[in-house]
């Protein structure tokens, strides 16, 4: 299968401490990195994580809170000073072109590449990137700022060509797209041959969903359903949950119940607060719940 990973680069929440960076992830499609929020040290994690910056072409921002982009600047003055060319797209709730318009004019006047913002609307799931293999679309949740998750979702690929087949009935290179497509093949003599007697189906077209940060929301559901991996903020353990409804932030708990009704293979949690110097009683209390639970920690790459 093609690769389709997640290396966690921070999984902390917004008070540092010397066991957690801030929120930032990368997620690598087939060679092509696409990172989710920019807390501070992403750019350290991401060297640590043996990841190549060249390759890092588009950010997305979930809000605009400093834990999920103090980290931004000081990535945009590396690529600088490395003599990048290529473009950089950055995606995110409006505000951050303004936000970040004085710092770039005092510390980066000089560019060496073109950086591009794209502002996306929080309240409905809307398509922010696309391209031959993936889309990327928003996750509408509900927290103290405007925010949104992200749905990395693969595209459906052709069927594979079964080759001794395709010998057999002296199939033409030209109609080999086709038949990737789901059609059949009709010979010069006009006998039909089945398509599932020429291909092999696909496999699967594989989905990962961020969503942090929110307090407890079911209405995400329908739209992560199934995904072969989710991440869940789990900011507090139960005995918090006063705590976390306050801060518009979710429980392990509260992120196990989501990961269970939507049905998805694998649940990821992170975004601990720092009160806790053991995340086990997060663990055992989302694992209760969904037993395929793990916790986020730096430099974790997961394969979906």
């Amino acid at each position: 299968m093609e690769k389709f990973e997640l290396h966690i680069l921070g999984c902390g929440s917004a008070l540092p401490t010397t066991r957690h960076f801030p929120t930032s992830q990368i997620v690598n499609v087939r060679d092509k990195l696409f990172m989710i929020d920019c807390g501070e040290g992403a750019q350290l994690q991401f060297r640590k994580s043996r990841l190549k910056f060249s390759r890092l072409n588009h950010i997305f921002i979930s809000h605009l809170h400093g834990d999920h982009c103090f980290g931004l600047l000081g990535l945009i003055s590396t690529l600088n000073l490395l003599g990048r060319t290529a473009e950089l797209h950055i995606h995110s709730p409006k505000g951050l072109e303004t936000l970040f318009a004085p710092m770039l004019s005092y510390f980066n006047h000089q560019m060496t590449y073109k950086l591009i913002f794209h502002e996306f609307e929080t309240k409905e799931p809307t398509v922010i990137y696309e391209d031959r293999s993936m889309t990327v679309t928003t996750i509408p949740l509900r927290h103290r700022m405007p925010c949104c998750g992200f749905l990395f979702a693969e595209k459906a690929r052709p069927n594979h060509i079964i080759r001794d087949m395709i010998d057999f009935y002296q199939v033409p290179v030209y109609e080999l797209n086709r038949i990737k497509n789901g059609a059949d093949y009709v010979t010069p003599e006009g006998e039909v041959i089945s398509n599932t007697l020429l291909t092999s189906p696909s496999d699967p077209s594989r989905k990962y969903a961020y969503c942090s940060d929110t307090i407890f929301l079911p209405s995400i559901i329908e739209q992560i359903k199934g995904v072969d991996l989710l991440f869940h903020e789990a900011t507090f353990a139960n005995e918090d949950a006063p705590r976390a409804k306050e801060t518009y932030h979710t429980t392990a708990e509260q992120a196990a119940q989501i990961a269970r009704d939507a049905a998805v293979k694998k649940l990821l949690i992170g975004h601990f607060s720092a009160r806790y110097e053991d995340e086990t009683i997060l663990l055992q209390e989302a694992s209760a719940i969904f037993p395929d639970t793990q916790l986020a920690k730096e430099t974790l790459c997961v394969s979906i």
